[in-house]
Parts: C-alpha cells; sequence; structure tokens
C-alpha cells in the first residue's frame, strides 16, 4: 500500500480501484457543506461563508489528488458512514480526473469568492459556479453518475488524452459501447 497514489491495485482487476461507496459518500458529504455554503451566500447573503466552505473543498482535492484520497477530509468522514459496507471497486483513472475537474471548479469559486466579498453585484459567476458543483456533486451521490468520469470517456474518445492500457469498469458498467 503506498502512501501516495491515487487508488490501489487489487486482486482480480488490472487497473487501480477505489471503493465507489466511499466515493459516493464523499460527493454527498461535500454537497452538504456546498448546500450549506450556498444557502448562506445567495439566500441570506452571507457571502462570506463561502471562501471558508471553497477552501476546504480546495484541500480536500488537493490531499486526494496529491497524496491519497483515503486521507482527504470527506473520504475519512466518508470511510466512517459506509463502514459496514462491502467495499464496491471502480476504476481510479476516471475518478482521477473527475477529482481534478472538481480541483479546478473549486479553486475557481474559492478565488473568485475572496475577490468579489466587497462587490455582491459581481457575484454571479459564483453562483453559478456553485450551482454546477452542486448538480455535479448531487447527480454523483444520488445516482451514481459521474460527470467527470463520462467527460474522461469523452476526452479519451476524441484522443485529448491518451487511452488508458486496462479499460477500467465504471459505475454500472456504463463505460461499455
Amino acid at each position: 500500500m503506498k502512501i501516495f497514489s491515487f487508488g490501489e491495485y487489487i486482486s482480480g482487476k488490472p487497473f487501480k480501484v477505489l471503493d465507489e461507496r466511499k466515493m459516493r459518500a464523499s460527493a454527498g458529504i461535500m454537497f452538504i457543506f456546498g448546500l450549506f455554503a450556498s444557502i448562506n451566500g445567495f439566500i441570506l447573503s452571507r457571502y462570506e461563508i463561502i471562501p471558508y466552505i471553497m477552501g476546504g473543498f480546495v484541500l480536500n482535492f488537493m490531499i486526494g489528488l496529491f497524496i491519497n484520497p483515503k486521507y482527504s477530509p470527506s473520504m475519512i468522514l466518508a470511510s466512517i458512514f459506509v463502514w459496514r459496507q462491502s467495499p464496491l471497486p471502480i476504476g481510479a483513472v476516471q475518478k482521477k480526473f473527475a477529482w481534478s475537474l472538481g480541483l479546478a471548479l473549486s479553486s475557481t469559486i474559492f478565488v473568485l469568492s475572496l475577490f468579489l466579498q466587497n462587490d455582491k453585484s459581481y457575484f454571479e459567476p459564483v453562483c453559478m459556479l456553485c450551482l454546477i458543483c452542486l448538480l455535479l456533486l448531487y447527480l454523483e451521490t444520488a445516482f451514481g453518475i459521474c460527470v467527470g468520469c463520462k467527460l474522461y470517456q469523452l476526452a479519451v474518445a476524441i484522443k485529448l488524452l491518451p487511452k488508458p492500457k486496462e479499460k477500467p469498469n465504471c459505475m454500472g458498467d456504463s463505460c461499455e459501447n
């Protein structure tokens, strides 16, 4: 078991995997925090909470991507919630791409929310990005639809990214043609 790795090899799988149950629980945890930030910011006009929550997201994604997802705060908490459930291995390569998109999105929201704190009239871009983030987290949590994974498949299909050596599995075999 490596400390610096996105996913791990298990017997019977020729590619790195993650536990889909933990990934979905992690997305659900982030969804709750994102919903809390959005309600405070865009309904109650308490914008100052957004940089804190998004900063947490950025840190969560950075730990997951550059160290190991199992050490990210949302995954640690997710592990507690699903500890009695059997693992459901899922390909790690597409989840890494999805988490990279999550890092880019949360970093953008974080930076914009810092700079736009004093001018509320320009907060619409942050609001739209937050809604996109919430939608993506909701789809992952509720339906197991990883939009980032689908974008990874598209990027490989149109040759923006190299084709992986082994075709990793996707939730519900949705990678199959």
